[in-house]
C-alpha cells in the first residue's frame, strides 16, 4: 500500500504484517505470545505523520505491547473480512475500535476496496436506477462520489445515507462479535456526537465520522465496554502540523489531520479507561 510506505529522512512507519493478512500495518512488528492490547481505526489510529500516535502514547504510558492495526483511510471492511487481524484483537487484553466512517465499507448500493476502503469501485444496479443521471465511472473515492449524488438530489440520497447506517451497524456488530467483549470504541474527531441531521452539521460531507450517529452508537454500547469521546481543545487544534513530519507535497494534507497534541489529549482520555477495564477484566 504506497499510501502506507512514505518514508523520509526524520520518520518510518516500520510496515509489518501479521500472519496470513494482506495489509501493511504500522510497525515494528510486536510480539503476540505477551500481554497486548490491540487498536483498530482508520487514518489516525495509524499517526500518519506522527512519530507517536496516540497507540503509541498508551503503549509507553501502559507500559504494555500495544499493535497498531491502523489503516489510512480505512473503513470497518478492512479488518472485519482479515480472519488475521479479528483473531488477533480476540486474544487480546482489550481492543481499542476508533469510529470510522460509513462512507468507507461495501453496502447494498456500492462496493469499496476490501483493504483501501476509501476507494470506489462501481456502483450496484439498484444505485443506478436511484441515479440514472450519474456516470459513476468518473469516480474513483466514495467522499468525492457521494458529493456528486448530493448536489444531484437531496431527496434520493437521503435514501443513500440510511442504506450506509443499515450497513455500518450490520458490520459494527459483525467486528464486535468476532472480538469480543473486551473492546473500548473510541470516537477521535473535531466533529462532536451527536444525533443532528448530517445537513445541518458545518462542513456537511466533510464530518468524520461521516454519517455516524450518537444513537448508532449508543446501540452499540452493550456490546462493548466503554465509549470514550476525544474530542479535541482548541488549542490542540490550533497547533496544527507543529511536530509532525511531512514532504512538502503533502502540507496541505497534513494541516488537515489532527496533529501531536491531539493525540496527545485522546491517550490522556483512553489511558484511565483502558487502566480501568484491565483492572476489572
Amino acid at each position: 500500500m504506497k499510501h502506507q510506505s512514505i518514508e523520509n529522512a526524520e520518520l518510518s512507519y516500520s510496515p509489518c504484517r501479521y500472519g496470513s493478512s494482506r495489509m501493511l500495518f504500522r510497525g515494528p512488528r510486536k510480539r503476540l505470545d505477551l500481554p497486548y492490547l490491540a487498536f483498530i481505526g482508520g487514518t489516525e489510529t495509524y499517526g500518519k505523520f506522527l512519530e507517536k500516535p496516540f497507540p503509541s502514547l498508551v503503549e509507553k504510558a501502559m507500559r504494555q505491547t500495544c499493535i497498531n492495526f491502523g489503516c489510512v483511510n480505512g473503513g470497518i471492511d478492512a479488518f472485519v473480512n482479515d480472519a488475521t487481524v479479528m483473531d488477533i484483537c480476540a486474544e487480546a487484553d482489550l481492543t481499542v475500535v476508533q469510529v470510522m466512517g460509513a462512507n468507507y465499507l461495501s453496502n447494498r448500493f456500492y462496493t469499496v476496496h476490501p483493504r483501501r476502503n476509501d476507494r470506489f469501485l462501481r456502483a450496484s444496479t439498484v444505485l443506478q436506477a436511484i441515479y440514472p443521471d450519474v456516470d459513476f465511472s468518473e469516480f474513483s473515492f466514495t467522499r468525492h462520489m457521494l458529493g456528486a449524488l448530493h448536489t444531484k438530489s437531496i431527496e434520493r440520497f437521503d435514501t443513500v445515507v440510511n442504506e450506509l447506517r443499515v450497513a455500518w451497524m450490520a458490520r459494527m456488530r459483525n467486528m464486535l462479535g468476532q472480538i469480543g467483549g473486551k473492546v473500548i470504541l473510541l470516537w477521535f474527531s473535531e466533529d462532536v456526537m451527536t444525533d443532528d441531521h448530517w445537513s445541518d452539521r458545518p462542513g456537511q460531507l466533510q464530518v468524520d465520522p461521516l454519517f455516524i450517529t450518537a444513537t448508532m452508537i449508543d446501540q452499540l454500547r452493550p456490546m462493548v465496554q466503554d465509549v470514550v469521546v476525544a474530542n479535541p481543545t482548541v488549542r490542540a487544534v490550533s497547533q496544527g502540523s507543529r511536530g509532525m513530519f511531512f514532504p512538502a507535497s503533502q502540507a496541505k494534507a497534513a494541516s488537515e489531520m489532527l496533529g501531536v497534541d491531539c493525540h496527545i489529549e485522546a491517550s490522556a482520555a483512553l489511558i484511565p479507561k483502558i487502566r480501568n477495564q484491565l483492572y476489572a477484566i
